[in-house]
This record gives structure tokens, sequence and C-alpha cells, in this order.
């Protein structure tokens, strides 16, 4: 159990400064000037990294209630497989509601696409070296 709660904290912690990153650096920030009419002005720091921790906790244990039912036969693979399932979920679904939905180029959705694998891709490695039922 401690195990479980040092690595959703990781992983919480890890989903702030990967979003600081991915959204925050000068080519996401230019890519994300088609949502500035929608955008909050100021960003609400300390509820956005208590979420992701929240994120971290919730991402674990449901790699946990699914390890088994996963591909893979090592925890490696296993970590791959439920990141590429987080990333089709979390990542995909959203970019491909955004293109319907809205006027958002195609540019920014990509960039979405690309840097949510990656951040799926960096989770789901650590998961799948550090957590088995």
């Amino acid at each position: 159990m401690v195990k479980y709660i040092l690595i959703s904290i990781s992983a919480g912690v890890l989903f702030g400064v990967m979003d600081g990153i991915i959204n925050a650096n000068p080519y996401a920030r230019k890519l994300f000037e088609a949502y500035k009419p929608i955008t909050k002005a100021k960003i609400n720091a300390p509820v956005g990294m208590i979420i992701d921790l929240i994120y971290g906790f919730v991402m674990a244990g449901l790699f946990l209630v699914i390890y088994t039912g996963l591909p893979g036969e090592t925890g490696l693979l296993k970590g791959l497989s439920f990141a590429g399932i987080a990333w089709f979920f979390r990542v995909v679904m959203s970019v491909a509601s955004s293109f319907v939905m809205y006027n958002i180029p195609i540019k920014t959705l990509l960039y979405s696409l690309l840097s949510g694998l990656g951040e799926m891709l960096i989770l789901g490695i650590l998961f799948g070296f550090t957590l088995k039922p």
C-alpha cells in the first residue's frame, strides 16, 4: 500500500510537471492561441496540482485493477499497453471531439496527440516498472 501511495504521488507530480512543460513552452503557447477566447487569464496552480495528484492515484489504481488483463508478459509491456489505452481515452477522444466541434488548427491537434502520447508513455513506463498487484 505504501508503494502504491508513493507511486501515485509520483505520477501526480509527473502529471503536473509534464502538463506545465507541454502547455507553457513557447511553441505550445503559440499553438494554443486558438483557445485564447476561452482561456482563463490566471491559472489556479494549487487546484491544478490537486487534480493531477488525484489523476495519479486513479491511474495507478486502474493499472493495478486491470494489470492481469493487460497484454504483455512483463511489467514494462503491461505499462506500455496501459499507456496506449489511457492515451486513447484521455487524449485521442478529446482531440477527435475538438476536431469535430471547434475551429482548432491541425498543428495544435497533432501537438496535443503527440505530447499526450509522450505523457502517457512516461506514466505507463513508471507504472510498469514499479507496480504489480
